[in-house]
């Protein structure tokens, strides 16, 4: 387990402080696979070096299976860091070792014998898609295949905890499929708790079971991917899952009641919801923005509905709609 207990850190620039986290909790469950996200500049990338110690916090604590990481000796830190490995955005392999010495490497460093690290980073290459690479080198492969590489060196010391900080974010949206699967494919068999650090919510959609919502350092919002993505309370999130309805809702002023329907997995094969509502309960709405998809016959996404009329109209809409399976509704508070 991990936790991250009243974590902060300030850095002192040329300009003064700045607050990179501030007074971060979070905890994170043995081989869960957990997303953090947020914006640029939110504090993502600083809250997961803070977790190995690559940067220490000003203040807090990270305690992962009841050891405070600040308060181990240097060595005692390097051994815990074997159990705590991260993959990079910009892959850091070692351009002058192939494939096979790539993986090798922290084992060499770690004292393995030379065979024995042959033979588990042969078997690793093997398991991430690349036998048939060993003896490549980082500039003759694909920015997949180097992001596979990394990931066979990340397992090489047997860690318990995989970081990945941005770790598809220079790749096309196919091959960030694969490595996605990858990734999901290692957890469910090593059991590995992984940490996903990440701006694209549709890495986290794909293979997180829990998020954190970070916004200027602080912890906007966590909990279980579905119930924050289906219904976001705070603004960072909203944000972040109805980027296109959030702003479309901050534009609404007056005139109408304002509902948000959002879609998380419904049934798209019926007749239209909205149409259905007129039918049945004789309330025309109007769409002020919508941001849908099919995925197979079910819907997910949302829409924002203007509802004519006063607050019992208002409430049958919101009854009416709330009834159906998989759908989520909210009143949205306009400015008028």
């Amino acid at each position: 387990m991990i936790e991250i207990k009243n974590l902060s850190k300030t850095f002192t620039t040329a300009d003064g402080n700045v607050e990179a986290l501030k007074n971060i909790s979070l905890t994170i469950n043995d081989g869960d696979i957990y997303g953090i996200i947020g914006m640029s500049g939110a504090g993502k990338s600083t809250l997961v070096r803070c977790i190995n110690m690559l940067e220490r916090p000003t203040e807090g604590k990270v305690i992962i299976d009841g050891k405070d990481m600040a308060a181990l000796s240097q060595s005692e830190l390097r051994n815990e860091r074997r159990n705590i490995t991260m993959i990079f955005q910009g892959f850091n392999l070692l351009m002058q070792k192939n494939c096979l010495r790539n993986v090798c490497f922290p084992l060499e460093l770690s004292g393995v014998k030379k065979s024995d690290a042959v033979k588990r980073a042969t078997e690793l290459l093997e398991i991430v898609g690349l036998g048939d690479k060993l003896k490549a080198y980082p500039s003759q492969l694909s920015g997949g295949q180097q992001q596979r590489v990394a990931i066979a060196r990340a397992l090489a010391t047997h860690p318990k905890i995989l970081l990945c900080d941005e770790a598809t974010s220079a790749l096309d949206p196919q091959t960030t499929q694969s490595i996605l699967s990858l990734i999901r494919e290692i957890h469910d068999k090593l059991g590995i708790t992984v940490i996903v650090i990440t701006h694209q919510m549709s890495v986290v959609e794909q293979i997180c079971s829990h998020v954190a919502i970070l916004d200027n350092g602080e912890v906007a919002e966590e909990g279980l991917v579905s119930e924050v993505f289906s219904a976001p309370k705070s603004i960072a999130a909203k944000r972040l899952v109805f980027p296109d309805g959030y702003e479309k809702e901050t534009e609404i002023s007056g005139g109408e009641n304002v509902i948000r329907v959002v879609f998380n997995g419904a049934n798209a094969t019926n007749k239209p919801l909205i149409a259905q509502m007129a039918v049945d309960e004789g309330i025309t709405a109007s769409i002020l923005s919508a941001s849908t998809k099919g995925i197979g016959d079910k819907a997910y996404g949302n829409i924002i509905l203007g509802i004519p009329g006063g607050a019992d109209e208002l409430e049958r809409a919101m009854k009416y709609l709330k009834a159906m399976p998989d759908i989520y509704v909210e009143e949205v508070k306009t400015d008028g």
